[in-house]
């Protein structure tokens, strides 16, 4: 074990250097640069432009060097703890990160709990009883948030929270407790808001793994090893829960590496329309502005997040499942 997570932790490094050239070159795609869109939106207001002083920004943060020396200053910069500057926000990339990464944790976790509650009952229920009433509802409302649009449902629980609980629309607490320091009344304010953006968000996530877990606990429920413990006289609750469950629960460990990043990313758009302060929004916002250090720094967050949740659900999924092993060779 300990072997095995050596190995995968020094398979993080190459990985994570791949991943961030990719990212650097990607965002270099777009013609010009931050400075070049400021200068194009201020001629476009009629207001002046200081070409000295936007030629001397460029010299302080690098952008007169070739594209290699760039990456390299980045790069650098971020194993030092340094992750550039925000020109966008004329702050530090840290701080403007750091400041809305409570918000999105506090959203992240609640969803994520919200679809594995869910899909749990949801999923267990409609396997045990197949082609029920339940079970049809179930799988419809499943293909429903599916096929419904993220920012479609926002918009409805938007309305529908205004008119029936008298919630403010817009944001993840009240106007009055932004930029001010936590406190209980806070803390109220934002629970008050949280179930729109996690249903919102959870939604879809939700309805797949319905699908996914009612489907590999009928095929666990057809197999030999059922039979015979049915035969035997097992309690049907206890033969589902040991067994059979036990085993069809390889979903949602095994997502553990791709729901981390996409409830993270994955709720951008829900963020914009719902004028969330979490870091999703934000991505948008600095790949509009061509805001090169936080939307690189942010997406290599989420690429550390795919290799360390990939990390954990490998783990997490030889210990559930006696069926994996971590090391290749025969089974002894």
């Amino acid at each position: 074990m300990i072997g095995y997570i050596v190995h995968r932790l020094m398979v993080m490094i190459p990985t994570l250097l791949i991943v961030s050239a990719l990212v650097f070159i990607i965002i270099q795609l777009p013609p010009g640069d931050f400075f070049e869109t400021q200068i194009a939106e201020m001629k476009a207001r009629g207001e002046g432009v200081d070409l000295n002083q936007i030629e001397l920004l460029r010299r302080t943060y690098g952008f007169d060097k070739p594209l290699y020396a760039q990456y390299f200053g980045w790069l650098f910069g971020m194993v030092q703890g340094d992750f550039g500057h925000s020109f966008a926000h004329n702050r530090p990339v840290t701080e403007l990160i750091g400041e809305r990464m409570l918000l999105t944790f506090i959203v992240s976790f609640a969803t994520i709990v919200f679809i594995w509650v869910v899909s749990f009952a949801i999923g267990t229920y409609t396997a045990t009883r197949q082609y029920s009433l339940g079970d049809h509802f179930a799988t419809f409302m499943g293909y429903l948030g599916l096929a419904t649009p993220n920012f479609l449902l926002a918009l409805v629980l938007m309305y529908l929270a205004n008119a029936w609980f008298d919630t403010s629309i817009g944001g993840i607490m009240d106007d009055q407790f932004r930029n001010q320091p936590w406190t209980w009344a806070k803390a109220w304010s934002v629970l008050e808001h949280l179930w729109i953006p996690v249903i919102v968000i959870g939604t879809s996530g939700t309805a797949g793994m319905i699908r996914r877990l009612r489907a590999n606990l009928l095929d666990e429920l057809q197999k030999q090893y059922v039979v015979t413990g049915r035969a035997k006289g097992l309690p049907p609750r206890r033969l589902l829960w040991k067994y059979p469950l036990r085993v069809s629960l390889n979903p949602f460990i095994a997502d553990i590496g791709s729901i981390l990043p996409d409830v993270v990313s994955g709720s951008a758009i829900v963020a914009v329309v719902l004028n969330l302060d979490i870091t999703g929004r934000m991505l948008l916002e600095a790949l509009a502005a061509q805001d090169m250090f936080l939307a690189g720094s942010f997406l290599m967050f989420l690429s550390v997040l795919v290799v360390i949740g990939t990390l954990l659900s490998d783990l997490a999924l030889a210990v559930l499942d006696p069926r994996i092993r971590l090391t290749g060779g025969p089974a002894k």
